[in-house]
């Protein structure tokens, strides 16, 4: 994880940890503690923080008739609309004025955002992907992050799924067999 000037530097990009989705979604509840102790010891090893924060306009221009997905998220209201504090990160979670927070329309951090601007801006090689859900933001990013040529990792214990299954089929399966490293956040801390 450190961040010496001969080493690559380093990005943990934490996605949809925010007030709604921890409060509809109880499997997103897991990941807070994990994230609450990890992100402060990552900020002060010089890794860059980004939030990825999900909104929809509340008016759904941004919600394709064919994305039953985003229908059913634009639906819940305040949970998913951009201009509510429902789609704030988690109060458990510090943004610093050093982080940055990307809004995003879609399960990828990558997908119509400025996620790659922001990293390319900070020189960032590496990129260490976690939050919620498993199968939906952090499989979209990963995938979009490893095309854009950043090296990826996975930190297992702080994602989530609904599905338990999908979420171990990802990180011990999955993810390693595409070339994602996978660690617990522990384990990446000390590295």
């Amino acid at each position: 994880m450190t961040n010496s000037s001969t080493q690559k530097r380093t990005a943990l990009i934490v996605g949809d940890v925010q007030t709604g989705i921890v409060r509809e979604f109880p499997f997103a509840r897991s990941v807070v503690p994990v994230l609450a102790e990890t992100i402060p010891l990552a900020r002060r090893a010089g890794t860059h923080i980004v939030y990825l924060r999900a909104g929809l306009r509340p008016n759904g221009t941004d919600v394709h008739p064919n994305n039953s997905v985003m229908q059913h998220f634009h639906s819940m209201g305040e949970v998913f609309h951009d201009t509510s504090e429902d789609t704030s990160i988690v109060h458990a979670l510090t943004v610093d004025p050093a982080d940055s927070v990307v809004l995003k329309r879609r399960a990828s951090g990558f997908a119509g955002t400025d996620l790659d601007m922001v990293l390319r801006s900070k020189r960032i090689d590496r990129v260490v992907v976690c939050g919620v859900a498993s199968s939906a933001m952090v499989a979209a990013t990963v995938y979009a992050a490893a095309d854009l040529d950043y090296e990826v990792e996975v930190l297992s214990d702080a994602c989530a799924d609904p599905d338990p299954e999908v979420h171990r089929f990802l990180v011990e399966m999955l993810f390693p067999a595409r070339g994602v490293a996978v660690s617990t956040a522990s384990e990446w801390l000390t590295s």
